[in-house]
C-alpha cells in the first residue's frame, strides 16, 4: 500500500477507480447506505445493495443507475433482524470474494413500546449490533478470499455520550428507545474494534475499521426521488443547521473512504472533520470508552452466545447458486 507522504490528498469528488472489486452495502436502499453505494458505484466497482424490503431495493438500483452511467449495482435481500436466513443472503451473492462491506443498516425506534426480533432480541440491538455480529460470520471467507478486504462499521456520534450496560444489554430492565440505538451503535463500534483485534491476532489480511456520520440530516441532503424527495421547505428550514451538521450525502464520506483509500488502517475510527460532526472525513483518536478491551471482550463473549456463532472458527465457502 501507498504511504499517506506519498499518496494525494483525499478528494470525495474524485474517487479512485475500484473496477475489479464487488462491495456489499447493508441497508444501501436508504439514507447514508443509499449514498454510500451510490458514491461506491461511480468507481465502476460492482455494489450490492443489502436490503429487508425488495421493492425500496429496485427503487435505490434504478436511482443509482441513472446517476451513474453503467453503473454494475444490484440488489440481494438481507434481513438482520432474522439471523436464521443470514447464511442463504449471503449464498445469494454469488460471488468467488467480498473486497469490502459496509455495516450500515439499522433500526431507530422513537417511542416505546419495546420490541423484539423473531430471535427474542431487542429490535435495535439484534438488528444493529447481532445481525451484522452473526452476518460477518458468513462473510468470512468472501472477504478472506480478497487480496485485503475491508469490514467497515457505521457507528453514531450518538454512541459518544452512552455507555453500555453489560448485565442488560437487551434493555430489560429499563427501556428509553433512543438511548437503547445509542447503545446498540456502540456495541457496534465495540464489535469493529474488537473484530479488528481479533483479525490481527490470528494475521488476518481482513482489516476492520469503525467510521461515523458525524450530524447527517433529511433536510440538508440532495433530492434523489423517490429514495429521498426533499421540499424546498424542508431545505429552507434546515439551513441553519448547516453550520454544524451536514447531510447523508456526506454522512457518506466516512465509509467511502475507510472501503477505498489505501492509507486507511484496520483498527482505525473515522468521521467528519469539524467537530466530528460535518466536513471531510478524516482519522479521529477513538473515544475513551471505545479503548475499554475489557468490556469489548466481554461484548464479543455475550454475541456469541446470543448469535450461536463464533467468529475465530468461520464457516466453509459458500455454494454459489
Amino acid at each position: 500500500m501507498s504511504s499517506s507522504s506519498s499518496t494525494p490528498p483525499w478528494d470525495v469528488q474524485q474517487l479512485p477507480r475500484a473496477s475489479d472489486s464487488v462491495f456489499l452495502v447493508t441497508g444501501g436502499n436508504a439514507g447514508i447506505g443509499y449514498f454510500v453505494a451510490e458514491q461506491l458505484s461511480a468507481t465502476g466497482a460492482t455494489v450490492v445493495l443489502g436490503s429487508r424490503n425488495p421493492a425500496k431495493a429496485e427503487v435505490a438500483t434504478a436511482s443509482i443507475r441513472s446517476r451513474v452511467p453503467g453503473a454494475r449495482v444490484r440488489a440481494v435481500r438481507l434481513d438482520l433482524a432474522d439471523l436464521s436466513s443470514l447464511r442463504t443472503a449471503v449464498e445469494s451473492l454469488d460471488a468467488e470474494r467480498l473486497d469490502a462491506v459496509v455495516h450500515n443498516a439499522g433500526v431507530a425506534l422513537d417511542a416505546p413500546p419495546r420490541r423484539v426480533t423473531g430471535d427474542g432480541h431487542e429490535l435495535m440491538f439484534g438488528t444493529n449490533h447481532l445481525g451484522h455480529f452473526a452476518l460477518t460470520h458468513w462473510l468470512m471467507p468472501l472477504l478472506s478470499a480478497a487480496p485485503a478486504a475491508r469490514i467497515v462499521t457505521m457507528g453514531s456520534f450518538a454512541a459518544k455520550s452512552e455507555r453500555l450496560d453489560l448485565g442488560d444489554l437487551q434493555s430489560r430492565k429499563d427501556y428509553r428507545p433512543k438511548r437503547t440505538y445509542g447503545r446498540s451503535k456502540l456495541a457496534q463500534m465495540y464489535f469493529g474494534l474488537e473484530l479488528d483485534r481479533r483479525l490481527r491476532a490470528v494475521d488476518s489480511t481482513v482489516a476492520s475499521v469503525v467510521v461515523h456520520p458525524g450530524g447527517a440530516l433529511d433536510s440538508l441532503t440532495p433530492p434523489r426521488p423517490p429514495v429521498h424527495v426533499r421540499t424546498a421547505g424542508a431545505r429552507l428550514r434546515g439551513a441553519p443547521a448547516a453550520l454544524l451538521v451536514q447531510g447523508k450525502h456526506a454522512g457518506a464520506w466516512p465509509a467511502v473512504r475507510a472501503v477505498l483509500d489505501p492509507t486507511v488502517r484496520g483498527g482505525q475510527l473515522w468521521g467528519p472533520r469539524a467537530f466530528s460532526l460535518r466536513g471531510k472525513p478524516q482519522h479521529q483518536r477513538a473515544w475513551n470508552h471505545l479503548t475499554d478491551t475489557s468490556v469489548a471482550a466481554r461484548l464479543w463473549e455475550a454475541s456469541r452466545d446470543l448469535t450461536g456463532v463464533d467468529l475465530v472458527t468461520v464457516p466453509g465457502p459458500p455454494q454459489a447458486r
